[in-house]
């Protein structure tokens, strides 16, 4: 009960986090994605895929998490779920990956917004309200506050949940997803941290 608590506080902190990303154009956190340097003494250093590296602090309210890798059979109607798609040829929406959210963390940052993980992204938070077998996948209704979509998952597509994690698994040469805001010289205060763990790499 107690990992449920932490695990929902800690969606809550990556949901509420992206859709400032998306609303707050004034001071709006990042997305860095890339690969550990180092961490010590509470500081992260990451060598961003844009080639840069960038130096990150973590305070006691910074959340650390992992991932778990679980089927697409598991995406059943009245799952929450978060998924970035990017439209194809014919302008549907086709996942890049799946985050399935426990109960707890259900609302969550629901909404359809921008995304940065490719050209024309979108993230959106959405209930399923139906799930349908395709020749290329899974097509999932989505419905959130405000509007409705939908979403194709190829069968080859990452489908996750979070899992436990602690700043121990933050190593050199594990991959990262991290929200972080800006702060002075160039450096970044984290919020929330998912860590490559299991060989589990973060795909949002």
């Amino acid at each position: 009960m107690l990992f449920r608590i932490r695990l929902a506080a800690s969606l809550v902190t990556l949901s509420l986090a992206s859709a400032s990303f998306a609303q707050s154009p004034a001071a709006k956190p990042e997305r860095i994605r890339g690969d550990i340097v180092s961490f010590s003494a509470n500081t992260l250093t990451v060598h961003r895929r844009s080639g840069d590296t960038v130096t990150i602090a973590l305070s006691d309210a910074s959340k650390v998490s992992a991932l778990k890798a679980i089927q697409l059979s598991d995406i059943k109607q009245g799952s929450y779920v978060g998924t970035a798609a990017t439209p194809g040829p014919d302008g549907k929406l086709t996942a890049k990956e799946v985050l399935v959210f426990p109960d707890a963390a259900r609302g969550t940052g629901e909404g359809h917004y921008a995304w940065d993980l490719g050209a024309n992204s979108s993230m959106t938070n959405a209930n399923v309200d139906t799930v349908v077998e395709g020749t290329s996948g899974r097509d999932l209704k989505l419905s959130y506050k405000g509007g409705n979509n939908v979403v194709t998952v190829p069968a080859n597509v990452p489908v996750v949940t979070l899992a436990p994690a602690t700043r121990a698994d933050l190593l050199a040469g594990k991959k990262v997803f991290v929200v972080a805001a800006p702060a002075s010289g160039g450096t970044y205060n984290a919020q929330f941290v998912v860590v490559e763990k299991d060989g589990v790499v973060p795909p949002m």
